[in-house]
C-alpha cells in the first residue's frame, strides 16, 4: 500500500457560519450494494467485502431543504439493467428516500432541491420517486450529463426534474477554490471538487451546535482514503476517475480537515454514525 504523503493540517479558522435554529441532518439509507475492498482503496483485500451505502441525506433548513443525493430508486433492478455487466454487483435494496420521507409525513414542498455530489446511477437512482423536485447541477456537471455514458441513468430519472444551474461565485472554501452558500449564511455550501467527474462536488454542513460535516460524494469510497491516506487502486482511477489528479489533490485537502470535520464518503456505512434517521417527529 502506498499512502500519499501527510498534508499540512488545516491550521486556519473555520470559515463562519452561523446556521439559524433548525438547520439539521438526517441520514436516509436506501440500501447497499457490494464491492470488494481491493477495488475500492488501494491495500484492501478480495476477502474483504464491503457493503457500499447508497443513501440520500436530509439538510433540514428554516428557508427550505436540501437532499444531498437521492440514492437507490423504486425502479433499481431497470436501473441496474442499464449497466455494464461487469457493475452489477449483488445488492440489498431498502425503502427510498420519497418513501422514507412520507413515512413521516413529511411536506415535500420544503424540499428545494436534490443536490446530486455527482450524475453517477447510485447517487441518482432515487430521482424517480421525487417527482416534481428540482435537481440541482452545476454547469461542468451538467455537460458531464449530457453526454457521458456513466450518466446514462441520470439522464432517464431527471427527464421530467427541473434543473436548477447554480454557479461557484462564492469564493474560496477551506482550501477549495470556488464555492456556492446556499442560504448565505454558512450553514449548507457546495464547493467544487472535480475529478471524479467534471462537476463533482462537496456539501458542506454546519448545524447550530457548530458540529461540521463534509458530503464528500466519490472523492473517496471509504473512510480508508482519509484514515490511511490512499487513492483507489490504480485500475480503479483509471476506470471511474474523469481526472485522477484532481481527485488525488482534493483528497489531499479533506486529509487536512480531517480533526475538524466529519467526513462522509457517500458509500462507507460507519462514516454516517452519529447522522439520525427521519423519526415521526422531525416531519414538520
Amino acid at each position: 500500500m502506498s499512502s500519499l504523503a501527510i498534508p499540512d493540517a488545516w491550521t486556519g479558522a473555520l470559515p463562519t457560519a452561523n446556521p439559524p435554529a433548525g438547520v439539521n441532518v438526517y441520514h436516509l439509507p436506501t440500501g447497499t450494494y457490494e464491492t470488494r475492498a481491493a477495488l475500492a482503496v488501494q491495500g484492501g483485500s478480495f476477502r474483504d467485502k464491503r457493503p457500499f451505502a447508497a443513501s440520500a441525506v436530509l439538510v433540514r433548513h428554516p428557508k427550505g431543504d436540501l437532499l444531498i443525493d437521492a440514492g437507490f430508486g423504486a425502479d433499481l433492478s431497470q436501473h441496474m439493467a442499464m449497466l455494464p455487466w461487469y457493475m452489477r454487483s449483488p445488492h440489498q435494496a431498502g425503502r427510498t428516500a420519497a418513501e422514507q420521507l412520507d413515512a413521516v409525513g413529511y411536506d415535500r414542498g420544503r424540499l428545494i432541491g436534490v443536490v446530486p455530489t455527482h450524475t453517477h446511477w447510485d447517487h441518482t437512482s432515487g430521482l424517480d420517486s421525487l417527482h416534481g423536485t428540482p435537481v440541482w447541477l452545476n454547469p461542468a456537471e451538467r455537460r458531464h450529463a449530457a453526454d457521458e455514458p456513466d450518466s446514462k441513468v441520470f439522464r432517464q430519472v431527471s427527464r421530467h426534474h427541473e434543473i436548477h444551474s447554480y454557479d461557484f461565485g462564492s469564493g474560496p472554501y477551506l482550501g477549495f477554490p470556488a464555492s456556492h452558500d446556499v442560504h448565505g449564511d454558512g450553514s449548507i455550501v457546495i464547493v467544487l471538487a472535480a475529478g471524479h467527474t467534471a462537476g463533482s462536488v462537496i456539501v458542506f454542513v454546519t448545524r447550530p451546535s457548530g458540529e461540521r460535516y463534509a458530503f464528500v460524494g466519490d472523492l473517496t469510497w471509504q473512510l480508508d482514503g482519509i484514515r490511511h491516506r490512499v487513492e483507489r487502486p490504480w485500475l480503479m482511477r483509471k476506470f471511474a476517475d474523469k481526472d485522477p489528479a484532481s481527485v488525488r489533490e482534493g483528497l489531499l485537502r479533506m486529509i487536512s480537515l480531517n480533526d475538524l470535520i466529519q467526513i462522509v464518503p457517500a458509500h462507507d456505512l460507519a462514516a454516517y454514525d452519529g447522522i439520525p434517521h427521519l423519526t415521526s417527529g422531525v416531519s414538520s
